[in-house]
């Protein structure tokens, strides 16, 4: 049997520097039985999301790569972004994929948050790999960025998992976690009233009962207002049920949605769920896509 794989999606918080971002992946890139899979940046985030595949050692290796790099690129004090960050290395989260399950990704989260923290990272676990229930939501951890963050940790429930009890201010904090697929989804509205934007991400997101399955925040970017999803269970919110009821929502404040934008990847039933709604191809599998069927005949 050949070993689990497993996926890692790290975002760090530089997405404007062409030049520091390929010094960011480079290290990642050269680290033997690693595959980088994608790199996302964006500038008016100031964010990318790099994508990267192999078996255990190999993607726990570039994890730890990666978050010394970013320690040693990236000042959070001076960065700045639409969206909320609380570390250098912010998000990191593993998802299983062939020969793996979640508990083995959430083990290989806890390795590579002790090592990270001997970065000088102070690190919280979270979903699959969170040690606490108050602190499983992704959204619930980050809220309020680097500062929201340091204004709580001196409660004992906000200490962190590894690493120091106060965060460093070049570093921060980083979110370590074990998940299944997500889907980072973007709409954007034909309005700069990020006011708007945020009225939809209220009325979409999970926590304000909305959709199940998706975290969402209206933002200003580009001069333009988005809603910046990420959905998290696509069994029961594919993008096509998002995208319609980002556009319900922005109808009744005068607006429309002009645009979407994919960050990172997706898995084929992601796009395939697409194309059966809009398509109306209800027997649509992945054997009917050609590419799928030159692969699986190598």
């Amino acid at each position: 049997m050949r070993p689990p794989l497993f996926e890692a999606v790290p975002n760090f918080s530089e997405g404007r520097d062409e030049e520091k971002i390929a010094r960011i992946v480079a290290p990642v890139r050269a680290v033997p039985g690693v595959r980088v899979l994608g790199l996302h940046s964006d500038p008016d985030h100031n964010r990318s999301v790099l994508t990267f595949a192999g078996e255990e050692e190999a993607v726990l290796q570039a994890a730890g790569t990666l978050a010394q790099v970013c320690a040693s690129e990236i000042d959070l004090a001076s960065q700045t972004g639409e969206h909320p960050r609380m570390g250098s290395l912010d998000v990191l989260p593993f998802v299983p994929l062939e020969g793996a399950t979640l508990e083995d990704a959430a083990r290989l989260a806890r390795q590579a948050g002790e090592r990270i923290a001997a970065l000088g990272f102070a690190v919280y676990l979270y979903e699959a790999a969170a040690t606490a229930s108050h602190r499983r939501n992704l959204a619930v951890v980050r809220r309020g960025g680097y500062e929201g963050l340091a204004a709580r940790m001196g409660d004992p429930l906000w200490k962190p998992d590894y690493g120091p009890p106060q965060l460093d201010p070049s570093r921060g904090a980083v979110a370590v976690g074990a998940r299944p697929f997500l889907v980072a989804f973007n709409a954007y509205l034909d309005t700069d009233d990020v006011e708007v934007a945020r009225a939809v991400a209220r009325r979409v997101r999970e926590r304000d009962g909305g959709l199940p399955g998706v975290k969402a925040l209206g933002l200003e970017v580009g001069g333009r207002a988005q809603v910046s999803m990420n959905l998290t269970d696509l069994d029961r919110t594919p993008i096509p049920v998002a995208l319609e009821a980002v556009r319900s929502a922005a109808s009744e404040h005068g607006a429309s949605v002009e645009s979407t934008e994919l960050v990172g990847l997706a898995p084929l039933e992601a796009i395939l769920q697409v194309a059966r709604h809009y398509l109306e191809l209800r027997e649509l599998e992945r054997e009917h896509v050609l590419e799928v069927r030159l692969w699986d005949a190598q």
